[in-house]
Formats: C-alpha cells, structure tokens, sequence
C-alpha cells in the first residue's frame, strides 16, 4: 500500500456549544428562577394545606380579637410561625430532592440541634436585649413599673413564650435565610444575595402596626448580622437562638414592643418616655438608636471569636427539565430517586 492510498481519520466534530439564555445556565436552571420556584411552592404549600387548619384555629378561639385587646399572644404566633416554617421546609425538602442536595445544606442540620451554638446564641441574644434596654434607661428613656404576671401564670407563660419563639427563630432564620441565601449565593455570591433578602425580611415586618422607618433599618442590621453568622458558623442554629433570646427578652421578660406589637402575659410591666429616636416609640426598643450600636458590637464579637467562614455552597446541575419533576412532585406527591449531596 502506498502512502497515496492511506485514508486519514476525519477530525472529530466540534460539540455544539451549550445555549445559555435567562432561564438556563451553565448550571441548568438558573439561581433566581429555582427561589422562585421555591417560593411558589412554600407559597402553594401554606394557602393550600396549612391555612385552612390556622383559619379554623382562629374562627374557634377568636384569637383575632384577643390580639385587638391583648398584643401578641403565644398560641397564635406559635401557630403562624408554624405555618412559616412547614411550608418553607416542605418545599425546601421538594427542591433539595430536585437539586440533589441534603435538605441540611440549607442551614439547619439536625444534628447540632439545640446543641453549643444554639444555647450561646440565646444568651447572646438575651444579654443585648438587656443592654440595649439599659442604655435606654440610662438616658432616662425606659423603665420597670412592676410585676404584671405572678404565680403560676407566670410559669406557663414562660414556656408558652419559650415554645413560640424558638419556633419563631426557626421559621424566620430558614425562611430568608436557609434555601433562598444558599440559593441565591450560586447565582450572585454571598453578601449580594445577604443584602437583598435581609431587606426583603424588613419589607415583611413592615405591616406590623406602628412600624416605622427606624424599626426596619435596625431589621436591615438584625438580618445582616444574622447573615455574618451564618458565613461564620455555617448553619443557622446560632442565629436561631439570638433571634428567640432576643424576642423572648423583649416580649415575654421585660414586656416591651415587639416590632409595634404590644405584649401578652408577660413578666415585667415597662414604660418608655422621651424622644422616638431613644425609645424606638410605639415600635419598641427596636426602633431605638441603641439597638444597631448593640448589634454592630454583637457582629464585631462574633468576628473575633468565630474567626473561619464555614458558610459552603456548592452549584447544581439542574436541568430545565426538572421544572416539571417539581410541578409532578408538588401535585402529586412523588420524589425522584436522590443520590444524596
């Protein structure tokens, strides 16, 4: 055979070059439409499973009127935080199936539970409560009257107010900060995606009766402080616990406002005077000039001792095709097989 006669090998052809464009990226589906696919679903979940039980509940005990005349009560926020963090779970469990990813990855691993972090978060939370309150005080802004709950009343309303508010902190620390912050840090890194749910967790206060403008600047500073956390911890169980000392503190012990809500069985009568910006006014300490000094020198303590980010995220691979395995899975009930993390 001669060298005329040998047949060359055709060159391979080049792989097409994948299409990307706004719904599809190099990872499949891109950051912000799987948040609102989660959305939409915890959305789904809450107005078409857990609603009608908490409709039921109010329409029984007509807690809404109870609140008109009382302030918070334990039962009904228990139960409409609850509400909160079932959907938010639920449908976080639906998209780690999708994605392939544990459900603990999103910031709340069952097993540190209730375990060191969770504990000094809830002192760290009470302990800047009370120093923000004292600081008030001693500009002549806040005081204790009194007794307003005794004897055995005051044990219940304790643990009723124990009970709510550790759920509190579980619902709203997974809700803007567990799926939706590890999500959205694929799409656009940690602080971008921090900053823009730390003001969507403030535009969620902004309802509350006698909100103002003070009060959700200093919810900005809580959530963007819970943020630091999470990146240095790697879950969210310290934040839990900040999140329920603090508002045990503020509404249960020393029974001031809660985000303008007023407080129910609680331990400690308390009056505020002086002006809005030392107070925090009909919104509570929350609103007050010392409440983001706290929380700064809160983050700054936290930053010297937790000195490592933990915080990890990995990208998906999720194709568009998986939007109807979610819409399969949302109405039917059925989970495609998961190979784990």
């Amino acid at each position: 055979m001669t060298d005329s006669e040998i047949t060359l090998p055709a060159p391979p052809t080049p792989s097409p070059q994948p299409e990307y464009g706004i719904f599809r990226g190099p990872n499949g589906i891109r950051a912000g439409w799987r948040a609102l696919i989660f959305i939409v679903l915890a959305f789904a979940i809450g107005c078409l499973i857990i609603s009608p039980l908490f409709l039921l509940h109010l329409a029984h005990t007509g807690s809404s009127a109870q609140n008109q005349h009382f302030g918070l009560s334990p039962v009904d926020v228990a139960i409409g935080e609850t509400l909160i963090f079932v959907s938010t779970a639920v449908a976080a469990l639906i998209m780690a199936s999708i994605e392939r990813r544990k459900w603990s990855q999103y910031g709340l691993p069952w097993r540190f539970a209730f375990r060191k972090d969770f504990w000094i978060g809830t002192l760290v939370g009470f302990a800047s409560i009370s120093v923000t309150l004292l600081a008030i005080f001693a500009f002549h802004g806040f005081r204790i009257t009194g007794l307003a709950t005794h004897g055995s009343a005051l044990l219940s309303a304790a643990a009723a107010w124990s009970v709510a508010f550790i759920i509190v902190g579980l619902a709203e620390e997974f809700a803007f900060r567990g799926y939706l912050q590890y999500t959205l840090t694929t799409g656009m890194g940690f602080w971008p995606a921090a900053l823009l749910l730390s003001i969507s967790f403030a535009a969620a206060h902004g309802h509350n009766p006698g909100e103002s403008w003070g009060g959700l600047l200093s919810i900005i500073v809580f959530a963007l402080v819970f943020c630091f956390v999470l990146q240095r911890r790697g879950n969210l169980w310290w934040a839990v616990g900040f999140h329920a000392g603090w508002d045990w503190g503020q509404t249960f012990f020393y029974g001031v406002p809660d985000s303008g809500a007023p407080a129910y069985h609680n331990f400690l009568s308390s009056t505020f005077s002086g002006p809005r910006w030392l107070s925090g006014g009909t919104v509570g300490p929350e609103a007050s000039i010392f409440t983001p000094i706290v929380l700064i020198i809160v983050a700054l303590g936290v930053a010297r001792v937790y000195r490592e980010n933990l915080y990890r995220v990995e990208n998906p691979n999720v194709p568009a095709s998986a939007l109807g395995t979610v819409l399969q899975t949302a109405t039917t009930g059925s989970q495609p097989p998961s190979t784990g993390a």
